[in-house]
């Protein structure tokens, strides 16, 4: 049954133990990566995280849906096992480790049914502020792991590391088994648990295709779209890409990684609240944007290690975009409906975490930056630099995909400038509980003048 009433904070912890296990593998990762790939290692990177992102697309629906009928909790230790399911198999078979990494993209939805999560327990005024809490918490995980990852490899092997990482993934699934309370009351949960799940639901397709019938939902996805290909494809590369190209030693990185969560934990939490009651939820959706754009700009143009450091400044103030969109979606969908709509936000983003990552490492691929040697951990970014800077000579552009990102960003801004700041919530909800109230089938006829029934009111989406 859990440990007391279900809140935010069991959301919080289950996220900050499953990225602080994953965490604390990124050096290591980063080595057995290059080791296991020497040549193309930013094209194999890409594949690898495109297979993963591109299941992860194909199943946050399905994954969604059934949590609006079975409840959070089975959901939650289902996507935390599968996803920390690769973490042992680094030291044992680092093949075995990728391949199943490809795999678990399939269950590697954990935010979706987080969101949701967090969604049955707070009242729409406080959604923002909780979001952006689950947010700052999954930056927050990764301040001082890679750091301690890093240390301990250098100290003790890397081997302790992967141990240890694997430790905190099992505490993870027992905190879940005993701790956690399902949020999901037992009166929004169908009496028949088939009935309500149709194969229509389990189509990733099939939302898409509906998109179009909501003109917000439609402004919505579209902005998620533009704006998270290129986070997805960073998010895959840029700490290979520091490591390889830019000079930095193993703990240059993990300091830049935790320079970075601390920033991106207050703009989630202090800076992201005072913008939502100052300026209003559109309004911080277009700040975020215009930050990601000046971050993909600077590290696109950026040759020195110092502008990296500056750029990630401005990296941390992009974070809010999401939490202020997700706040925005919820927003339009009823109590029992959380689930689906996350779930389909997650969808595209998974769609993004598939063709992200290998955008960026087919056009890494085609610019020709790849290194054939990995820097020696020892050096730091003097020697290291020069050694790589003939590399960079040869282009007047060091990062080519980040430029391209930049332009995705700026359609995302201006798609996103048509996105109303206000919904006439009250008819949207009366609308989908006369459809709701029965679950109709799909097709069943209308009654005569009302209009088409938007995406997020659609019972089979």
């Amino acid at each position: 049954q859990g440990i007391g009433s279900p809140s935010v904070y069991h959301a919080v912890i289950v996220i900050f133990l499953e990225f602080f296990a994953w965490g604390l593998l990124t050096a290591p990762t980063l080595v057995v990566l290059h080791e296991t790939f020497p040549k193309h290692t930013f094209l194999m990177n890409g594949l690898i995280q495109g297979v993963k992102g591109l299941l992860s697309f194909l199943s946050a629906p399905l994954i969604g849906a059934l949590s609006d009928v079975w409840g959070r909790k089975s959901f939650l230790l289902l996507t935390v096992f599968f996803t920390c399911a690769p973490i042992p198999l680094m030291k044992i078979s680092p093949w075995w480790y990728f391949a199943v990494i490809s795999v678990s993209g399939v269950f590697a939805v954990t935010f979706s049914v987080v969101f949701a999560y967090v969604a049955d327990i707070t009242q729409e005024h406080e959604r923002s502020m909780a979001y952006g809490l689950v947010s700052a918490t999954f930056a927050a995980s990764l301040v001082t792991s890679p750091a301690i990852g890093a240390y301990l490899g250098r100290a003790y092997g890397d081997s302790l590391v992967v141990v240890l990482a694997t430790a905190i993934a099992l505490l993870d699934i027992c905190f879940i088994l005993v701790a956690v309370p399902e949020s999901l009351p037992e009166k929004m949960r169908p009496a028949s648990w088939g009935a309500p799940i149709s194969w229509e639901q389990a189509d990733p397709f099939a939302s898409l295709k509906k998109v179009g019938q909501d003109s917000i939902v439609l402004l919505i996805c579209i902005t998620v779209f533009l704006s998270y290909l290129p986070e997805a494809g960073q998010y895959s590369s840029f700490f290979l890409y520091l490591r390889q190209i830019m000079g930095f030693s193993s703990e240059s990185v993990a300091a830049f990684i935790a320079v970075l969560g601390i920033l991106s934990i207050i703009a989630q939490t202090i800076v992201l609240s005072l913008l939502m009651r100052s300026i209003g939820n559109k309004n911080t959706i277009l700040l975020g944007l215009g930050f990601q754009i000046l971050q993909l700009a600077w590290y696109g143009f950026g040759s020195e290690p110092w502008m990296m450091w500056a750029a990630g400044a401005v990296a941390a103030m992009s974070s809010i975009t999401f939490p202020a969109v997700s706040a925005l979606v919820s927003r339009t969908a009823d109590a029992d409906q959380q689930g689906v709509v996350q779930g389909m936000i997650t969808g595209i983003r998974g769609l993004c975490n598939g063709l992200g990552p290998a955008l960026y490492g087919f056009i890494f691929y085609i610019f020709h930056v790849e290194l054939n040697e990995l820097p020696m951990p020892e050096s730091s970014s003097g020697g290291s630099v020069v050694a790589q800077y003939h590399l960079q000579q040869n282009s007047i552009i060091p990062g080519p995909p980040f430029l391209f990102g930049a332009c995705s960003v700026l359609l995302a801004l201006l798609v996103a400038l048509f996105i109303p700041e206000h919904t006439n919530l009250n008819v949207r909800s009366s609308n989908w509980k006369k459809h709701c109230g029965s679950h109709s089938h799909p097709h069943s006829p209308q009654a005569p003048g009302e209009a088409k029934e938007p995406l997020l009111q659609d019972t089979n989406v």
